[in-house]
Protein backbone atom coordinates (compact mmCIF):
# COMPACT_ATOMS: atom_id res chain seq x y z
CA UNK A 1 0.00 0.00 0.00
CA UNK A 2 3.10 2.19 -0.04
CA UNK A 3 1.88 3.70 -3.08
CA UNK A 4 -1.52 4.46 -2.03
CA UNK A 5 -0.54 7.53 -0.16
CA UNK A 6 -3.89 10.14 0.83
CA UNK A 7 -3.23 13.34 -0.90
CA UNK A 8 -5.10 16.81 0.08
CA UNK A 9 -3.88 20.04 -1.07
CA UNK A 10 -0.72 18.62 -2.30
CA UNK A 11 0.20 17.24 0.87
CA UNK A 12 1.16 13.64 1.26
CA UNK A 13 -0.28 11.55 4.72
CA UNK A 14 0.94 8.22 5.71
CA UNK A 15 -2.06 7.07 7.70
CA UNK A 16 -5.94 7.28 7.55
CA UNK A 17 -6.01 7.34 10.61
CA UNK A 18 -6.67 11.00 12.25
CA UNK A 19 -6.65 11.10 15.98
CA UNK A 20 -8.04 13.77 17.65
CA UNK A 21 -6.44 15.36 21.67
CA UNK A 22 -9.64 15.67 23.91
CA UNK A 23 -10.46 13.33 26.83
CA UNK A 24 -7.47 11.99 27.76
CA UNK A 25 -5.74 11.99 31.50
CA UNK A 26 -2.68 13.98 30.93
CA UNK A 27 -0.45 14.46 27.52
CA UNK A 28 2.02 11.29 27.98
CA UNK A 29 -1.11 9.12 27.48
CA UNK A 30 -2.19 11.46 24.89
CA UNK A 31 1.21 11.04 22.76
CA UNK A 32 1.26 6.91 23.99
CA UNK A 33 -2.19 6.76 22.16
CA UNK A 34 -0.82 8.81 19.55
CA UNK A 35 1.83 6.17 18.26
CA UNK A 36 -0.18 3.11 18.98
CA UNK A 37 -2.53 4.53 16.52
CA UNK A 38 0.49 5.23 13.89
CA UNK A 39 -1.52 8.79 12.94
CA UNK A 40 0.21 11.25 11.27
CA UNK A 41 -2.44 13.74 11.27
CA UNK A 42 -3.23 15.08 15.03
CA UNK A 43 -6.31 17.65 15.98
CA UNK A 44 -6.48 19.97 18.58
CA UNK A 45 -9.21 21.99 19.64
CA UNK A 46 -7.66 25.42 19.65
CA UNK A 47 -10.56 26.84 21.98
CA UNK A 48 -10.12 23.97 24.73
CA UNK A 49 -6.51 23.49 24.52
CA UNK A 50 -3.59 25.51 24.94
CA UNK A 51 -1.22 25.38 22.06
CA UNK A 52 -0.10 29.36 21.66
CA UNK A 53 0.60 30.19 25.07
CA UNK A 54 4.80 28.50 24.65
CA UNK A 55 5.44 29.37 28.25
CA UNK A 56 3.41 26.85 29.36
CA UNK A 57 3.01 22.85 29.08
CA UNK A 58 1.84 22.77 25.66
CA UNK A 59 0.73 19.27 24.16
CA UNK A 60 2.97 20.05 21.32
CA UNK A 61 6.01 19.86 23.89
CA UNK A 62 4.73 16.20 23.40
CA UNK A 63 4.61 16.11 19.10
CA UNK A 64 7.69 15.91 16.99
CA UNK A 65 6.14 18.70 14.21
CA UNK A 66 8.66 16.66 12.28
CA UNK A 67 6.12 13.67 12.70
CA UNK A 68 2.75 14.98 12.65
CA UNK A 69 0.73 17.33 10.75
CA UNK A 70 -1.32 19.41 13.66
CA UNK A 71 -4.58 20.06 12.64
CA UNK A 72 -6.01 23.10 14.54
CA UNK A 73 -9.92 22.43 14.69
CA UNK A 74 -12.41 25.23 16.02
CA UNK A 75 -14.28 22.66 18.00
CA UNK A 76 -16.85 24.74 20.43
CA UNK A 77 -17.18 27.32 17.89
CA UNK A 78 -21.33 28.42 17.91
CA UNK A 79 -20.60 31.90 15.12
CA UNK A 80 -18.96 32.37 12.05
CA UNK A 81 -17.11 35.34 14.64
CA UNK A 82 -15.73 32.68 16.92
CA UNK A 83 -14.43 30.35 14.54
CA UNK A 84 -12.87 32.72 12.24
CA UNK A 85 -11.56 33.71 15.29
CA UNK A 86 -9.70 30.87 16.73
CA UNK A 87 -8.74 29.93 13.31
CA UNK A 88 -6.95 33.14 12.53
CA UNK A 89 -5.03 32.80 16.32
CA UNK A 90 -3.78 28.97 15.77
CA UNK A 91 -2.35 30.50 12.28
CA UNK A 92 -0.67 33.72 14.08
CA UNK A 93 0.73 31.28 16.61
CA UNK A 94 2.51 29.36 13.93
CA UNK A 95 0.40 26.19 14.36
CA UNK A 96 -0.55 25.71 10.50
CA UNK A 97 -2.45 27.34 8.16
CA UNK A 98 -4.74 23.99 7.85
CA UNK A 99 -7.93 24.30 9.92
CA UNK A 100 -10.64 21.58 10.33
CA UNK A 101 -13.38 24.18 10.45
CA UNK A 102 -16.46 23.43 13.07
CA UNK A 103 -19.31 26.00 13.17
CA UNK A 104 -22.03 23.77 15.69
CA UNK A 105 -25.88 25.15 15.62
CA UNK A 106 -26.81 23.07 18.50
CA UNK A 107 -25.55 22.20 21.79
CA UNK A 108 -27.65 19.10 21.99
CA UNK A 109 -26.34 17.23 18.59
CA UNK A 110 -23.33 19.44 18.15
CA UNK A 111 -24.71 18.93 14.52
CA UNK A 112 -23.43 21.64 12.24
CA UNK A 113 -24.68 24.98 11.35
CA UNK A 114 -24.45 24.43 7.49
CA UNK A 115 -24.97 27.86 6.55
CA UNK A 116 -22.40 29.19 8.95
CA UNK A 117 -20.28 26.93 7.75
CA UNK A 118 -20.16 27.65 4.30
CA UNK A 119 -19.46 32.00 5.29
CA UNK A 120 -16.95 30.82 7.40
CA UNK A 121 -15.07 28.63 5.04
CA UNK A 122 -15.58 31.07 2.36
CA UNK A 123 -14.05 33.68 4.00
CA UNK A 124 -11.08 31.66 5.70
CA UNK A 125 -10.38 29.96 1.86
CA UNK A 126 -10.14 33.28 0.89
CA UNK A 127 -7.71 34.42 3.30
CA UNK A 128 -5.58 31.35 2.43
CA UNK A 129 -6.30 28.62 4.71
CA UNK A 130 -6.65 25.22 3.49
CA UNK A 131 -9.87 24.06 4.92
CA UNK A 132 -10.65 21.05 5.93
CA UNK A 133 -14.92 21.50 7.04
CA UNK A 134 -16.89 19.26 9.51
CA UNK A 135 -20.35 19.12 7.62
CA UNK A 136 -23.33 17.13 7.80
CA UNK A 137 -23.70 13.96 5.50
CA UNK A 138 -25.67 16.22 2.95
CA UNK A 139 -24.42 15.59 -0.18
CA UNK A 140 -25.46 19.29 -1.56
CA UNK A 141 -23.76 20.74 1.26
CA UNK A 142 -20.26 18.87 0.31
CA UNK A 143 -20.39 20.39 -3.24
CA UNK A 144 -20.81 23.87 -2.30
CA UNK A 145 -18.46 23.34 0.05
CA UNK A 146 -15.90 21.94 -2.70
CA UNK A 147 -17.22 24.42 -4.76
CA UNK A 148 -15.98 27.40 -2.13
CA UNK A 149 -12.39 25.78 -2.21
CA UNK A 150 -12.26 23.04 0.33
CA UNK A 151 -10.36 20.27 -0.62
CA UNK A 152 -11.70 17.97 1.53
CA UNK A 153 -14.97 17.41 3.15
CA UNK A 154 -15.17 15.85 6.69
CA UNK A 155 -19.16 14.48 6.73
CA UNK A 156 -20.14 12.95 9.69
CA UNK A 157 -21.05 9.36 10.67
CA UNK A 158 -23.09 10.03 13.90
CA UNK A 159 -23.40 12.87 16.49
CA UNK A 160 -20.26 13.70 17.64
CA UNK A 161 -19.25 10.93 20.64
CA UNK A 162 -22.32 9.13 20.34
CA UNK A 163 -20.32 5.61 18.93
CA UNK A 164 -23.08 5.28 16.89
CA UNK A 165 -21.68 4.32 13.74
CA UNK A 166 -22.41 4.99 10.58
CA UNK A 167 -26.16 5.73 10.68
CA UNK A 168 -26.76 6.67 6.76
CA UNK A 169 -24.44 4.65 4.70
CA UNK A 170 -26.30 5.74 1.75
CA UNK A 171 -25.56 9.22 2.12
CA UNK A 172 -22.06 8.84 2.70
CA UNK A 173 -21.74 6.76 -0.60
CA UNK A 174 -23.65 9.78 -2.60
CA UNK A 175 -21.41 12.46 -1.05
CA UNK A 176 -18.18 9.58 -2.81
CA UNK A 177 -20.01 10.00 -5.47
CA UNK A 178 -21.20 13.36 -5.44
CA UNK A 179 -17.44 15.18 -4.93
CA UNK A 180 -14.19 14.70 -6.67
CA UNK A 181 -12.00 15.29 -3.29
CA UNK A 182 -11.23 12.61 -0.49
CA UNK A 183 -13.64 12.32 2.11
CA UNK A 184 -12.61 12.00 5.77
CA UNK A 185 -15.35 10.52 7.70
CA UNK A 186 -15.09 12.74 11.34
CA UNK A 187 -17.52 11.67 14.07
CA UNK A 188 -19.43 8.74 15.02
CA UNK A 189 -17.42 6.34 15.28
CA UNK A 190 -17.75 3.69 17.85
CA UNK A 191 -15.64 0.59 17.40
CA UNK A 192 -12.92 -0.76 14.95
CA UNK A 193 -15.79 -2.37 12.73
CA UNK A 194 -17.51 0.95 11.66
CA UNK A 195 -13.43 2.76 11.05
CA UNK A 196 -13.23 -0.39 8.93
CA UNK A 197 -17.02 -0.19 7.03
CA UNK A 198 -15.98 3.37 6.35
CA UNK A 199 -12.86 2.54 4.49
CA UNK A 200 -14.53 0.08 2.59
CA UNK A 201 -17.27 2.21 1.29
CA UNK A 202 -14.25 4.50 -0.32
CA UNK A 203 -13.85 6.92 2.06
CA UNK A 204 -10.24 8.29 2.37
CA UNK A 205 -9.76 8.46 6.11
CA UNK A 206 -11.59 8.59 8.91
CA UNK A 207 -11.04 11.11 12.41
CA UNK A 208 -12.19 10.01 15.76
CA UNK A 209 -11.44 10.89 19.16
CA UNK A 210 -13.62 9.37 21.90
CA UNK A 211 -13.60 6.38 20.09
CA UNK A 212 -10.24 5.84 21.21
CA UNK A 213 -10.42 8.19 24.35
CA UNK A 214 -13.41 6.99 26.04
CA UNK A 215 -12.26 3.21 25.64
CA UNK A 216 -11.56 1.34 28.52
CA UNK A 217 -8.07 0.68 27.29
CA UNK A 218 -7.18 3.57 25.05
CA UNK A 219 -3.94 2.80 23.43
CA UNK A 220 -5.51 -1.12 22.45
CA UNK A 221 -8.38 0.77 21.09
CA UNK A 222 -5.88 2.93 19.11
CA UNK A 223 -4.08 0.02 17.68
CA UNK A 224 -7.36 -1.71 16.94
CA UNK A 225 -8.48 1.49 15.07
CA UNK A 226 -5.20 1.64 13.20
CA UNK A 227 -5.68 -1.86 11.53
CA UNK A 228 -9.18 -1.68 11.27
CA UNK A 229 -8.60 1.92 8.41
CA UNK A 230 -5.65 -0.40 6.82
CA UNK A 231 -8.08 -3.73 6.20
CA UNK A 232 -11.20 -1.52 5.41
CA UNK A 233 -8.67 0.59 2.41
CA UNK A 234 -7.60 -2.54 1.32
CA UNK A 235 -10.72 -4.15 0.67
CA UNK A 236 -12.04 -1.27 -0.76
CA UNK A 237 -8.77 -1.31 -3.25
CA UNK A 238 -9.38 -5.04 -3.75
CA UNK A 239 -12.89 -4.74 -4.65
CA UNK A 240 -15.78 -7.47 -2.80
CA UNK A 241 -17.65 -9.85 -4.23
CA UNK A 242 -21.03 -8.77 -5.61
CA UNK A 243 -24.01 -9.68 -3.06
CA UNK A 244 -26.10 -12.78 -3.70
CA UNK A 245 -29.24 -13.99 -2.56
CA UNK A 246 -28.71 -17.91 -3.18
CA UNK A 247 -25.44 -19.54 -2.66
CA UNK A 248 -22.68 -20.31 -5.00
CA UNK A 249 -20.29 -23.09 -5.09
CA UNK A 250 -16.45 -22.46 -3.88
CA UNK A 251 -15.44 -25.69 -5.76
CA UNK A 252 -16.11 -26.30 -9.29
CA UNK A 253 -18.39 -29.57 -10.10
CA UNK A 254 -17.33 -30.43 -13.24
CA UNK A 255 -15.49 -33.24 -13.36
CA UNK A 256 -16.57 -35.08 -9.91
CA UNK A 257 -17.04 -38.34 -9.87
Amino acid sequence: MAEDQLIIAGREFKSRLWVGTGKYKDFVETKKVIEASGADVVTVAVRRVNITDRSKENLLDYLDPKQYTILPNTAGCYTVEDALRYARLARAAGVSDLVKLEVIGDERTLFPDTEGLLKAAKILVNEGFIVLPYTNDDPVVARKLVDIGCPAVMPLAAPIGSGLGIRNPYNLKIILETVKVPVVVDAGVGTASDAALAMEYGCDAVLMNTAIAGANDPIRMAEAMKFAVEAGRLAYKAGRIPRKLYATASSPIEGML
